[in-house]
């Protein structure tokens, strides 16, 4: 599977009744109903690790480009219609904010680690709290209540997987929390945000700007408003794509699928 595509429902599985694996590139899985494929006997892999480091990558590029507002300079720049560029055109300061982490896993890890760098005051917030080996190693202070991590954080990053309970995590009253000044970037799922309340947020200065990975649906209507605006950075969900690591995913599917036909133990097998 590639962008979630083919749709894996039961109608499928009838047709295929001697599929034994569906190997899905990324991460997430939340296109998939993993007691719908169990009970016909489908084993399902993904690609979970090789991911990371270019998605956090990503997660500081977004970071970055959206602080320091590179699209609206590179427009300015290149617009037939500048004359001059404005004294007063100014960006964010990302060395020494704070960078709120939503989601400390593999991914949020790494941003972190990439944030140290930066001279960043790093929260976090997770279901489970990391070692105080690996806190102290990036100089990230855990915070139990999502609630402490939005107020505090100059800009939020969202790096968690796509699951019931973190449907919709961020809608109006976690966007009212954060500082007017705060960027929001999401790396993760786009239904991790309540997207017409970011709308919302953003119209009325809730909040100052945001950075999408990741949207709903993807792409978005042409016509939706946040395509029309100056404050919003979106690509297209490219947080694994590098020649590289798409290559090394393929890989991963292949070997899990030929452990799959030939009834040897999956290396990338998920489990329920």
């Amino acid at each position: 599977m590639w962008y979630h595509k083919p749709v894996i429902n039961e109608e499928l599985l009838q047709s295929l009744p001697n599929l034994k694996i569906v190997a899905s590139s990324g991460v997430g899985i939340d296109h998939l109903d993993l007691n719908l494929l169990s009970r016909y006997g489908v084993k399902v892999s993904n690609t979970p690790f090789i991911v990371s480091t270019d998605t956090a990558d990503l997660g500081m590029a977004l970071m970055l480009a959206s602080s320091r507002r590179l699209v609206e300079g590179y427009q300015m720049a290149v617009s037939p219609d500048t004359e001059y560029f404005p004294a007063n055109w100014l960006g964010a300061e990302v060395s020494g904010a704070t960078l709120g982490i939503i989601g400390m896993g593999t991914i949020g890890y790494k941003v972190a680690e990439r944030a140290k760098a930066f001279e960043m005051k790093i929260l976090y917030h997770n279901r489970k709290q990391r070692n105080k080996e690996e806190e102290n190693a990036v100089g990230a202070i855990y915070c139990k209540k999502i609630d402490d991590l939005l107020q505090q954080s100059d800009f939020v990053m969202l790096a968690v997987n796509l699951t019931p309970q973190t449907h919709k995590l961020i809608g109006k009253r976690e966007l009212q929390l954060m500082k007017p000044t705060a960027t929001l970037i999401n790396i993760s799922r786009g239904l991790v945000v309540d997207q017409d309340d970011l709308v919302e947020a953003l119209q009325n200065k809730v909040i100052k700007a945001a950075a999408l990975d990741v949207t709903y649906p993807e792409p978005l209507p042409r016509d939706h408003p946040l395509l029309k605006m100056e404050n919003v950075l979106i690509t297209p969900h490219i947080g694994s794509a590098t020649k590289k690591t798409r290559l090394v995913m393929m890989e991963n599917m292949t070997e899990s699928i030929q452990a799959a036909l030939t009834n040897r133990p999956i290396p990338y097998e998920v489990l329920l």
